[in-house]
Parts: structure tokens; C-alpha cells; sequence
């Protein structure tokens, strides 16, 4: 028994100095000392306010008892002068003495050669200045950015290019990782707005490139079209810049200057304002990256001035700096909690590899670099900047810039832009949702030359060169476009159109015509749209067809004047003839209704002729009875009664029939005498295409392949025309004697050529529409304010004026059209008139054969009775004039004799 109570006491005793062994262990894993390297420039802008930021930031870290207890925070600066070299030997020496992050760099040059030191020796490189879009996490897995990159600043710059409605900017950027690669960034974001950088110009870095270097660069730009201008420079170079751009008058009225935050960071850290800077840059627009209002930003800042003795002022990247060190604290407070021990081993490649006598053994890596980044990435703390955290592009979440106007001697805020909301005058922590671009909104601007009114963005290149307008060279319409003999002189419709919009324009358009063409047939318009695509022209006047594979690569106007093929075809006239009374029914309508009044006469016959007098008598009687009755209900002139209930109900039926047969007959009549009537077998380009028949088109016209491509008619079919006389000839024709069927075209040239041609008319519809405009490069500014000169045009009458000048004309006189309905002429009725008269002959030979008859049977000649012949034919005839009564008295006669 006493034995287990000795053993059990040696292990409790055990137990517990394994317990206490263990916690003495973990509490080793944190060390009292953590080094943290920063290496960037001293004497720049952006490094005098970080080096004061950094120092704090340690200050306030080691006196925080709830962030790294029983750690203290060592920070070692290195300055690297912006060379590239001296900050690799930097985080040479760095690695030298456990560093387990390095703060910096803030050149995006340095930052690409210490990146690769980074990511062989696994040390976390957290840059809070280089806004080089091309620093990928992807390539540097070590490198982290705790500032935001260039392409969310060039995608506001593009945001406010857009606004503004400019199309073209010239980029002046320092050609070095950090200028060119964030112009390749604003590149990329205007292409996605249709804007483009026309011109970029690069400035080497270094301080060898003065004055007369810059004015060289600056006076080729004066030259160019764009006044928009895209500053990416470093603070030195900028405001030289800017001072030769004010002596050579480019800060005034025209001109736009939008400088990237190098500009805001130099303003904010300058305290005064250089007044001499400040009068060279009245008017530019500048970006400054957002940081949000709060305690902890007041409370630095009011620290500021005792920290620097007031000799400069705070900037952005002074608060990146500050929130890159608490970021490097709270991943290392997680780091140890995690059990991480900042440990380092020797990298046996530099050993192994030859580098013996480069003396790099000193040279380790971290072991725990790996786990000390994850903790970086996954940080969500709200610094002096906002909220921290990373995105999965490893980038700051809600990128803001504030964009400032430099008036007199400080600026103002004219607006905000967020990568969720776009351009606002809110600032972003206010705005609840995003806002589309329909919404975006800034403050009034004073631009360069104190002017409140939005540039241009543009002018005319001031090098003496005139823009080269092509003209087609037609053979053909010359009405619309031609050339004045012996001179480069042009005339007709369209170029008295655009020369009273340039007229409408507020600044003068230098312009030369230059002939399109070989002067023999009509050039093909859809080549010349090609030339203006590939710079060969810098536009084209003339009756151009805006149609969808022109408008891919070329950019129109507003369009001047209607268009849209059409199809032309002979016709003939049809309201003229002896039978025109004929064509209100077809032939089987008039059978039908032939035969129903037959019908109908013999039903009613066989209704009433058993118990009405008027429906009897001999055979020969009742079927005249029968067709009296039948045909005389046309006119509603019968004289038989009905008198059977059957007879009166079919009677009244059909003569509700006969009511709507005249009716119909009366307008269609009507119709037929008044309105011109055209007939085409062809009645439109649907019939077209079903038919084999040969179809002609303009030589240059689009409509060849429309035809082809669009509505699937062979090429074999089409037939190239060039004048209207070859229109006329080839219609005439005919597709049997070599000619065409019809001819497809656009609506002007038809209106023109059937003003001449009254045999032809236009059959079926307008099957496309389009419209013709004057023809620009891509997202040319000319092609717009000539849109809107257009527009003035059609509005107060001119457009209307210059079409009745050219395109009026009057060769076919109305009667063609329609026919005066008050003055019918006999051509239209002499067969009526022939039927008519015909009839009434046949009936009076029929009625004198008769009484002939009857004159030989009654009264035969006898000698020396002439006179009694005549009395006989007299009274023959007076007994035809009431056969009715005489028919009456004889049967009474042949009754009374039967009874006597």
C-alpha cells in the first residue's frame, strides 16, 4: 500500500513538470522581440510622411497591450533612393536579422526586383505605395498590396472621360513600370467605354530629361486633335510639365488636364501650397485615393503636427503605411496564437549552387512565411483607411478616389468614385446601392482658362493639314453628288448638305474634296467605307447607305435623307377600255349571279304560276315572264305580283341580294373610273424571288449583295445597270428580249428616275430601311457635331429647301396619276354604248321582220291597190302598239262566240 502511494506521488510529480514543461514551451513560441523591415525612399513625397506613419504606427502597436503582449514591434528602415538595386541589397541585409515581413517598397520599379528576394526567402513583402496593376499575387505570391492599384484609378479616370463625352485622351506617363504599365491599364478601361488613347507619349525616368525636353514633347502635343491629357508622372516631372504647358498658353481655354493621385499626394503633404505650382495648374482634375472620416484618422491627424514640427501634412499613402504595420501586427498576434515560431533555415541552394564566396549563408528563409501570409490575406480590421481586408483578386476591398479641381491657391472636391457606384457627388460610405451609368453625377468644374463650360476635348490638328473629305466620282444621279468640270470643286444634294452643317458648326472645319472614282461607272461605296477605315480618308460625302457591315468600322451621322430598296416594274393602266364596265366582277361572279337570277326566276314561277294570273298564258309567255321577271329585279323594276307567301319570301331575299350586287358593283365602279389602276405581274420582291426572271440593280450599290446575301436570289440573276437611260432601256425590254424584269434600288434614285419615266411605277413595299450619312473614322467627333448640325437642319427647313432644289421634279403630268373624276371620257363607256345599241337594233330588224311577215299574210298585193297596202301596214302596226289589249278583246270574242 505504501509503495502505490509512493509511485502515485513520482507520477503526479512527473505530470506536473510535463505540464509545466509544456506551457513554458508555448509561452516560448512568442518571442519578447519581432523584426520587421521597411525599406522605400526617405526624401520623396511619399516617403517623408511614411517614415513618421511607420514610426507611430510601431509606437502605438508596442503601447497596445491587447495586440502582441509580451512582443515588442522592431522596425528597421532602409532607404532604397528609388533604385532598384539598393533595395534588393535592402532585403539582403534585411534577411540577414530575422525579419519576418518587410514593409515597402514604394516604387513599383523596386517592388518587382525585391519581389522575387520575397518569394525565394517566403518573407511576406507588404507594399502600401506600388500601384503597378502588373504586380500579380499570381506571380509574387509573397507580394502583398495595401494600397489600391492603378487599374481601379485609370478605371475612374476612364469613368470621367466617359462622362464628359470625350473619345480620345493623350497619355503622358513616365516609361517605367509604374507609368507604363498604368497607362496600359487606362488603355484597356477606355477601349470598354469606346474611348482610346490617340497618343502616348513617354518621358525616360531620370532627372537628365529638362526643360527644352519636355517643351519638345509638349509643342507635338499642341499639334495634335485630343485636348484631353492624362498626366502619370512623378511629382518633379509633373509640375515641369505643367509650368512649360502654361508658357506655351496649353492651360488655357480647351485644354483638359487630369493628373493621377501623384498630384493630390504632393498637395496633401505640402503645407503651405506652393503658390508658384498652384498658378501653373488652375483648372486640372486630380485624383486622390478615399479614405473615410473617422476617430482614429482625427486622432493622427491632430498628433501630425507634433510629430513633423508642422513641416508637411498627411497624404493617403501615409495612412497605408500606418494601416500596412497594424496589418503585419494583427496577422502575427493570429500567427502565434497559432503556434508559430519565427524560426529561419539556411537555403541549401545558395550552398550547393557555387555562391560560396558571396558570402550568402547569412541568407534564410522563413519558415514560417507561409502561415504568417495566409493570417495577412485573411485580416478584417477597420484601419485609418477604411476597412481592410482582401477580396479574392488580393486586392483592398471598396477602392475610392475623391476627385479634386485645383482652383486659386487649393482645390475643391467635385466628386467621388467608387468601384460599386461609379462617379458620385456622395461620398461612397453614403451611397446604400450601386448606381448605374445613367446616374453618375459631379460638381461643376472650372476647367483651364476659368471657364465652367465642358471642353470640346477636341480640335482640329493646328498643323496646316486639311481634313481629306472623299467624294464619289458618279456617272450617273449627279443631281445627288458630281464634280465641276475642270476644278476639285463639287456640287449637288449631299454636298450642299454638309456644307451648311460645317456652316452650323462653332469652329471652322479645314476641308479639301478629293474625287472617288475612275469617272466611268459608279465607285463602289462599300471600298471607299474601307479607305476611311484604314486612315486613307478622314471622311466621305455623298449618298452613302448606312447598312450594318459599314457601320462595324466606320462611324455616321445623323442621317440626312430616308432610304430603303425598293422594286420597280412596267405597268399598265387597267381604268381604261370598252370593258372596263366588266371589271367590278370577276368572270365567275358575273356567271353566278347570271345563273341565280335564272334560278330564282323559275323558283318564283314555280311558286306563283299556279295561282296567279300574271305567271300564266302560253309556253312562249311564261318563259318570257320568267326572264322579264328575273333580270328586271336588277333595277327593281318588275311589274308581277307575288302572290304566294313562299314566292314573296324567296322574292324578298333575293332582292336584298341584288341590293348588295348593285352596291358593290356602284363602288367598284366608281372606284375603277376615278382612281388610276396599274397592273404589274410583279407585286413585290417576294414575287420577285420566285420567279427566274433577270433583276437589275446600281453599279456600287449595296444592293447587289443584299440581294445575294439577304433575300438568297442567285448572282447569275443580277443584271449591272448605270444610268437611268439603261434602267429605261432594260425595262422596256424586258427579261425575254435580254432585258430585266425589274430593277431593285434605293428609294432616292427611284424618285428621281420615275420623275422622267412615267411607264414604270414602284411595285410592293420598301423592303429595307437605312438612310444615307456622312461617313468618319471610329468614334470621330466630327461625325457627332455634324449629327447634331443635321438635326438643326431637318429642324428649321433648309434640309427641306436643299432636297426641293436638287430632287424636285415634275416630268409626268398628274393625269398618269389620277383621273379627274368629274370628267369621264367615252373611251370608258363606248363598248356600254355598242352593247346597248346592238340590242336595240336586233330588236327593231325583229320587230320589222314580224310586221313584214304579217303584212304578206294579211294584206297580199292586189293591182292599182297601192294606198290599200300602206293602210294595212299602218294598221299592223298600230295593232302592235297594245298587243296586250288586242290579245285581251280576241280571247273574249273566241269565249262569247263558244257560248253562243
Amino acid at each position: 500500500m505504501m509503495n502505490v502511494l509512493v509511485w502515485s506521488l513520482v507520477l503526479l510529480n512527473l505530470g506536473v513538470f510535463l505540464i509545466d514543461g509544456l506551457s513554458t514551451h508555448n509561452a516560448s513560441t512568442r518571442p519578447s522581440v519581432v523584426n520587421v523591415g521597411a525599406i522605400f525612399t526617405f526624401d520623396s513625397t511619399i516617403g517623408r510622411v511614411a517614415k513618421v506613419a511607420i514610426q507611430q504606427a510601431v509606437k502605438d502597436i508596442n503601447e497596445n497591450s491587447t495586440v502582441l503582449p509580451g512582443t515588442t514591434l522592431r522596425m528597421q528602415m532602409r532607404s532604397s533612393n528609388c533604385s532598384g538595386f539598393l533595395g534588393m541589397v535592402g532585403a539582403l541585409q534585411f534577411m540577414e536579422s530575422d525579419t519576418v515581413a518587410i514593409v515597402g517598397p514604394q516604387s513599383s520599379v523596386v517592388a518587382h526586383i525585391i519581389s522575387h528576394v520575397a518569394n525565394e526567402l517566403q518573407v511576406p513583402l507588404l507594399s502600401f505605395a506600388a500601384t503597378d496593376p502588373t504586380l500579380s499575387n499570381l506571380q509574387f505570391p509573397y507580394f502583398v498590396r495595401t494600397t489600391q492599384s492603378d487599374l481601379h484609378q485609370m478605371t475612374a479616370v476612364a469613368d470621367i472621360v466617359d462622362f464628359y463625352g470625350w473619345r480620345e485622351v493623350i497619355a503622358i506617363f513616365i516609361d517605367d513600370d509604374y507609368g507604363r504599365n498604368g497607362v496600359l491599364a487606362l488603355d484597356d478601361t477606355l477601349a470598354e467605354r469606346r474611348c482610346r488613347i490617340s497618343s502616348k507619349v513617354e518621358i525616360p525616368p531620370g532627372s537628365e530629361y529638362g526643360r527644352s525636353e519636355v517643351m519638345d514633347i509638349l509643342v507635338k502635343i499642341a499639334l495634335m486633335e485630343s485636348r484631353v491629357i492624362v498626366l502619370h508622372v512623378y511629382p518633379d516631372m509633373g509640375f515641369l510639365v505643367f509650368s512649360v504647358a502654361r508658357y506655351l498658353g496649353m492651360m488655357g481655354d480647351g485644354y483638359v488636364w487630369i493628373a493621377t493621385d501623384w498630384l493630390s499626394s504632393f498637395l496633401d503633404s505640402s503645407s503651405p501650397y506652393p503658390s508658384d505650382k498652384m498658378e501653373n495648374m488652375q483648372g486640372v482634375l486630380a485624383l486622390r485615393q478615399h479614405t473615410p472620416d473617422s476617430l482614429k484618422k482625427r486622432e493622427l491627424a491632430s498628433k501630425w503636427r507634433k510629430l513633423t514640427g508642422g513641416s508637411f501634412g498627411l497624404n493617403s499613402y501615409a495612412f497605408n503605411a500606418y494601416d500596412t504595420v497594424w496589418t503585419i501586427a494583427h496577422a502575427l498576434e493570429v500567427f502565434f496564437n497559432q503556434g508559430g515560431v519565427v524560426s529561419f533555415s539556411n537555403d541549401s541552394r545558395l550552398s550547393a549552387g557555387g555562391f560560396e564566396e558571396l558570402h550568402l549563408n547569412a541568407l534564410n528563409i522563413f519558415d514560417g512565411g507561409k502561415l504568417l501570409l495566409d493570417n495577412i490575406w485573411r485580416s478584417d480590421f477597420v484601419g485609418l483607411t477604411g476597412r481592410i481586408k482582401f477580396d479574392s483578386d488580393r486586392n483592398l476591398v471598396n477602392p475610392a478616389y475623391d476627385i479634386i479641381n485645383i482652383i486659386g491657391t487649393g482645390f475643391r472636391t467635385v466628386g467621388y468614385w467608387s468601384n460599386g457606384s461609379g462617379l458620385s457627388t456622395l461620398i461612397p460610405e453614403d451611397l446604400q446601392v450601386n448606381r448605374s451609368k445613367g446616374n453618375q453625377e459631379l460638381h461643376s468644374v472650372i476647367w483651364p482658362g476659368e471657364i465652367v463650360t465642358k471642353p470640346r476635348g477636341w480640335v482640329f490638328p493646328n498643323n496646316g493639314k486639311l481634313l481629306k473629305i472623299a467624294v464619289p466620282l458618279r456617272v450617273s444621279y449627279k443631281e445627288f453628288v458630281s464634280q465641276l468640270p475642270g476644278s476639285n470643286m463639287s456640287k449637288g444634294f449631299c454636298i450642299d448638305v454638309f456644307v451648311s452643317a460645317v456652316n452650323l458648326l462653332p469652329y471652322a472645319v479645314p476641308y479639301q474634296f478629293i474625287p472617288f472614282g475612275n469617272g466611268k461607272e459608279n465607285p463602289s461605296y462599300t471600298d471607299l467605307v474601307k479607305l476611311i477605315a484604314a486612315g486613307v480618308y478622314d471622311g466621305a460625302v455623298g449618298d452613302i447607305a448606312i447598312v450594318t457591315n459599314r457601320t462595324r468600322i466606320v462611324d455616321f451621322t445623323q442621317p440626312y435623307a430616308a432610304s430603303g430598296l425598293v422594286v420597280v416594274a412596267p405597268f399598265k393602266k387597267m381604268n381604261t377600255g370598252a370593258w372596263a364596265f366588266l371589271r367590278p366582277f370577276s368572270p365567275t361572279l358575273w356567271a353566278v349571279t347570271a345563273a341565280f337570277f335564272l334560278v330564282v326566276g323559275t323558283v318564283v314561277w314555280i311558286l306563283e304560276h299556279r295561282i296567279n294570273d300574271e305567271f300564266r298564258g302560253t309556253p312562249k309567255r311564261q318563259l318570257i315572264t320568267i326572264l322579264w321577271f328575273s333580270f328586271s329585279t336588277l333595277f327593281f323594276a318588275h311589274r308581277e305580283n307575288t302572290a304566294s307567301t313562299l314566292g314573296r319570301i324567296v322574292l324578298l331575299m333575293w332582292l336584298f341580294v341584288v341590293l348588295i350586287i348593285n352596291s358593290s358593283y356602284t363602288a367598284s365602279l366608281t372606284s375603277i373610273l376615278t382612281v388610276q389602276q396599274l397592273s404589274s405581274p410583279i407585286k413585290g420582291i417576294d414575287s420577285l424571288k420566285k420567279t427566274n426572271d433577270r433583276i437589275g440593280y446600281q453599279v456600287g450599290s449595296f444592293a447587289e449583295r443584299y440581294l445575294v446575301d439577304e433575300v438568297g436570289i442567285p448572282e447569275s440573276r443580277l443584271v449591272a445597270l448605270g444610268t437611268p437611260d439603261a434602267y429605261a432601256d432594260a425595262l422596256k425590254k424586258g427579261p425575254k428580249n435580254g432585258g430585266v424584269a425589274a430593277i431593285v434600288d434605293e428609294r432616292p434614285y427611284i424618285e428621281l428616275f420615275l420623275s422622267n419615266q412615267c411607264k414604270f411605277r414602284v411595285v410592293g413595299r420598301e423592303f429595307t430601311k437605312s438612310g444615307w450619312g456622312f461617313a468618319f473614322p471610329r468614334d470621330s467627333p466630327l461625325a457627332v457635331d455634324l449629327s447634331t448640325a443635321i438635326l438643326s437642319l431637318s429642324e428649321n427647313g433648309d434640309l427641306q429647301r436643299i432636297h426641293d432644289k436638287w430632287l424636285t421634279r415634275s416630268g409626268c403630268s398628274s393625269d398618269n396619276s389620277e383621273l379627274d373624276s368629274d370628267r369621264l371620257h367615252l373611251k370608258s363607256f363606248w363598248g356600254l354604248f355598242l352593247i346597248c345599241g346592238i340590242v336595240c337594233f336586233i330588236a327593231i330588224f325583229i320587230y320589222f321582220c314580224q310586221v313584214f311577215q304579217r303584212f304578206r299574210n294579211v294584206a297580199p298585193e292586189s293591182d292599182g291597190s297601192r294606198s290599200r297596202r300602206l293602210q294595212t301596214l299602218i294598221s299592223l302596226i298600230d295593232e302592235k302598239k297594245e298587243p296586250r289589249d288586242r290579245d285581251k278583246k280576241r280571247q273574249k270574242v273566241e269565249s262569247d262566240s263558244e257560248q253562243g
